[in-house]
């Protein structure tokens, strides 16, 4: 019971019986044909794993080598497929090529080099100011 007229309908045409689970001298008979059929090759064609690559996002300004080369600035030999960037005198290891100053490096060494050469500080004319006195009283300067 509690089967509704459409289910006892499709139970009655389809003769649907439970399945029952292959004993254990079946399993093993079934197994050895497997076997066997891998071996032979037949079956299915095997498919060829192959391991997924990372793609790693490449620095700004560089390519994978299309040939191999030699890089102009240590005269070293680069291989295909290598990371290359542009050096002075045309491509080779990243490592090579002059390392790029951030902006703040660029100021330091602006500001270094104007206070090294005198142009701020020392170089600046002394105040005409006097202590306790406004700039409208000032002497002049001598």
């Amino acid at each position: 019971m509690g089967q509704n007229p459409a289910q006892r309908a499709a139970k009655a045409a389809g003769g649907q019986q439970p399945k029952k689970r292959p004993g254990k001298a079946q399993r093993e008979v079934i197994k050895r044909a497997q076997t066997a059929r891998k071996k032979a090759g037949g079956g299915k064609p095997a498919v060829k794993k192959t391991a997924a690559k990372k793609t790693v996002p490449l620095p700004r300004g560089s390519l994978r080598a299309a040939y191999g080369g030699i890089c102009p600035a240590c005269f070293k030999d680069y291989a295909k497929g290598e990371v290359i960037t542009k050096v002075t005198e045309g491509w080779g290891h990243p490592g090579c090529a002059p390392r790029r100053l951030s902006a703040a490096e660029r100021e330091f060494a602006r500001n270094k080099a104007r206070i090294e050469s005198g142009e701020t500080f020392r170089g600046q004319k002394p105040s005409d100011w006097r202590r306790g006195a406004s700039p409208s009283s000032t002497r002049p300067a001598r």
